[in-house]
């Protein structure tokens, strides 16, 4: 493709030397050796600083002028660009295009302009929006004398470039028509497009200038649907469960309770905190300090690192019915680790579960015989696909606060149940001495009994919630917020199941690097010092009676759940989805990542809180407006809705 536009280019009567400035990734080397033996000169530079890019590519030339294509334009007419030129050299103007306003197809844009304003844009010039987009500092200043060439006739709304699959079809469709010719006239292409439309009808849903009209973060985003099977390896941190096609996707850097997207946004975290992983803030100064020390000492060795061991000293201090410890790094594999315990220690098969425990196939094969039984378990359509059939039977639900339902389960499943394994709490919490209901069945039957603490691990316990409730299982696990944002999970129970580790295997090596267990070591440190899990209470608690508060002001029906520091509120309304894709929306026109959940951590401030409820009113103004009748929702959203569980997306 790049060798049709320079030898289409290279018919410009008003062009002297023609450059491809590129960037200095070495995926790039193909592109460079394949131009530079077409005879064409080539410049490499910086892959995100394109201004300077163009800038260094030009200082080599000397140019009084340069005329910028981009390489994605093979259906370029050299006319076209020469008419943009010849209107440069008339007008006197700094800066000469046929795109501001557009009149001509997608994929015939020129720019224009002089080495002096490009020099100036290069001096002056600090976004990154405005190092990135070339012209972008030169067409919005107010120094730089600008003009347009217009067409005759609007042809802006006609997509002939290639940014997608669907581009390349029409532009290689075009091609084929006039094979073996190359050097056809834009003129020509319009009257093809009056023949065969059909041509053209494969990327007319694409919007022009897409690239320019997004944030970085959407555009990798974008890019990485196409090469990562579901975009990327979080399910909840898909833009698709916030804001599709409109949230920023990507960070730069974090810090406290604020993130930092690609193109330098800041944003307030009022959402997902991590997926709960920063109950101390993100970036947590002491916790990064003794973390850097460890890479500069060695992160990996071929003897054991100590921490493991004063980390599991630790563990059984803070939980003194256990007497052993197991360690991970992430929550899905700590969850199987304590699977193969029970499994191993009992000789017994079967699961009975309750909540979400990860993505392994012992878990997921609760949905083989019926693909809804995980609906109730936080995450909705969850699919089986990949995981033995011969696992259907071995995992059997049931839900939080109905002890008859398992009491079925470990009747109905005499001496077969492994393990009874639940979350302790997440939505609500425990009514009728359930937890110790769930305590007696185990003992009774000699079953392990395990509780998930993943995600409510250090929420309002120093360790996990079982403490609050009084009722010791004889497994635990936590992940999440142990590290404050670094990778460590950990498996602690009763040295009588505990030893069953060494008759099965589990072993991985990256279990043994240093890193987890010192951020873990360091946030204990800092969680104790601090009551870190009554501060998080108190203002999660808050934010709760807040929020209800507010949905009262305005006559709104809301429903809140959660623990009070992993809280959120669910709007009562066939309409939900779309007004909780509106608050994220508007919130995020005002600096928040924001969406009807908060994990709170340490640094949300009395501050911050308040400053979020002042704009959280005016968008719940706006909802309330819509329930009235005033407004239409649909009008309101600039893109899809949210999505509320697992779909594909590639």
């Amino acid at each position: 493709m790049i060798e049709v536009l320079l030898s289409r280019l290279s018919k410009s009567k008003e062009i002297d030397q023609i450059v491809l400035a590129t960037s200095l990734d070495l995926r790039n080397k193909v592109l460079v050796d394949h131009v530079s033996q077409l005879g064409y000169d080539v410049f490499q530079g910086s892959e995100d600083d394109v201004l300077d890019r163009y800038y260094q590519a030009a200082v080599q030339k000397n140019p009084d002028a340069i005329v910028r294509i981009t390489g994605d334009c093979p259906l370029l007419d050299s006319e076209v660009v020469d008419h943009v030129v010849q209107k440069y050299k008339a007008s006197k103007a700094d800066y000469v295009s046929n795109v501001s306003p557009p009149t001509y197809p997608d994929g015939l844009d020129v720019e224009v302009f002089s080495f002096s304003a490009l020099k100036t844009a290069w001096k002056e010039a600090k976004s990154s929006s405005e190092r990135e987009h070339v012209t972008l500092f030169i067409r919005e200043s107010i120094k730089f004398k600008t003009e347009n060439v217009t067409n005759t006739e609007d042809f802006s709304s006609e997509r002939w470039t290639v940014d997608e699959l669907e581009d390349y079809r029409v532009v290689k469709s075009i091609f084929e028509h006039f094979n073996p010719r190359i050097f056809f006239s834009w003129i020509e292409v319009l009257q093809l497009r009056r023949i065969r439309p059909d041509i053209f009808s494969e990327n007319r849903h694409l919007i022009r200038n897409i690239g320019s009209n997004i944030g970085t973060g959407q555009k990798l985003w974008k890019r990485a649907k196409k090469i990562i099977p579901g975009g990327n390896m979080l399910l909840s941190k898909r833009p698709e469960m916030f804001l599709p096609e409109n949230w920023p996707a990507y960070f730069s850097k974090s810090k406290g309770c604020k993130v930092w997207d690609l193109d330098g946004r800041e944003y307030i975290d009022m959402s997902i905190m991590g997926i709960g992983t920063n109950i101390l803030g993100y970036g947590h100064p002491e916790v990064d300090e003794a973390v850097i020390k460890t890479v500069k000492d060695g992160n990996m060795s071929t003897l054991n690192c100590p921490e493991e061991v004063y980390l599991a000293e630790k563990l059984i201090e803070m939980h003194p019915w256990a007497d052993m410890v197991r360690l991970a790094r992430a929550g899905g594999e700590i969850n199987s680790i304590a699977i193969r315990i029970a499994r191993a220690s009992t000789g017994r098969d079967k699961i009975a579960i309750c909540g979400y425990h990860g993505w392994h196939d012992w878990y997921l094969s609760t949905n083989i015989n019926n693909n809804k039984n995980l609906d109730g378990h936080l995450l909705p359509g969850l699919k089986c696909d990949g995981v033995p059939r011969g696992l259907a039977g071995t995992t059997l639900p049931f839900d939080y606060n109905n002890i008859e339902q398992l009491e079925k389960i470990i009747k109905d499943n005499y001496n077969q149940v492994a393990a009874i394994k639940m979350e302790v709490s997440r939505n609500e919490g425990p009514k009728d001495g359930f937890l110790q209901k769930v305590r007696d069945i185990a003992t009774e039957n000699n079953i392990i009994l395990i509780f998930d603490e993943c995600t409510s691990g250090f929420r309002e316990t120093f360790g996990g919630l079982h403490k609050k409730y009084k009722v010791e299982p004889d497994i635990a696990i936590f992940a999440k917020a142990l590290g404050n944002g670094y990778a460590i999970s950990a498996c602690i129970g009763r040295q009588k199941f505990m030893q069953a580790a060494q008759k099965t295997f589990i072993s991985s090596t990256f279990w043994t690097e240093r890193i987890g267990p010192t951020a873990a070591l360091k946030t204990l440190e800092i969680m104790e010092r601090e009551n870190s899990w009554d501060k998080i209470t108190t203002i999660g608690s808050n934010i709760s009676n807040q929020w209800r508060v507010l949905a009262r002001s305005h006559s709104i029906n809301i429903k809140t759940w959660g623990l009070p520091s992993l809280s959120g509120y669910t709007f009562d309304s066939p309409d939900a989805l779309k007004y909780k894709t509106l608050v994220t929306q508007e919130m995020m026109k005002k600096g928040y990542l924001a969406t009807t959940s908060v994990y709170v951590c340490t640094e949300h401030k009395k501050k911050v809180v308040k400053e979020y409820f002042l704009e959280l009113d005016k968008i719940f103004a706006i909802i309330k407006s819509c329930q009235n009748g005033d407004q239409n929702i649909k009008d309101l959203l600039k893109g899809p809705i949210c999505h509320s569980g697992f779909s594909r997306l590639n």
